[in-house]
C-alpha cells in the first residue's frame, strides 16, 4: 500500500509560519523607522538610547516571557 506524502506541514504550521514572518518583518520596520534617542527611567537609572533598541529589548523581552510562561504551562 502506498503512503500518501502531503508536503510535510499541515495548514496550522504554515499559518503559524507565515504569521510568524509577518510579525518579525513588521517588528523589523518598526525598528529601523525609530532610531532617534530617547530618554528610559528604569526605576533609580535614567539610560538614554536609540528608541530601536529599546523596542528591540522590549521585543525579546516579551518573547522569552512567553517562551517561559509557555513552558510552564506545559509542565502542569
Amino acid at each position: 500500500m502506498a503512503e500518501h506524502y502531503s508536503g510535510g506541514r499541515s495548514l496550522y504550521q504554515k499559518i503559524r509560519l507565515y504569521a510568524f514572518i509577518g510579525i518579525g518583518l513588521l517588528a523589523v520596520i518598526m525598528i529601523f523607522q525609530n532610531t532617534a534617542n530617547v530618554e528610559t527611567q528604569l526605576l533609580l537609572w535614567t539610560i538614554e538610547m536609540p528608541r530601536a533598541a529599546l523596542l528591540l529589548a522590549t521585543l525579546l523581552i516579551g518573547f522569552a516571557s512567553g517562551v517561559v510562561w509557555t513552558g510552564f504551562r506545559r509542565r502542569r
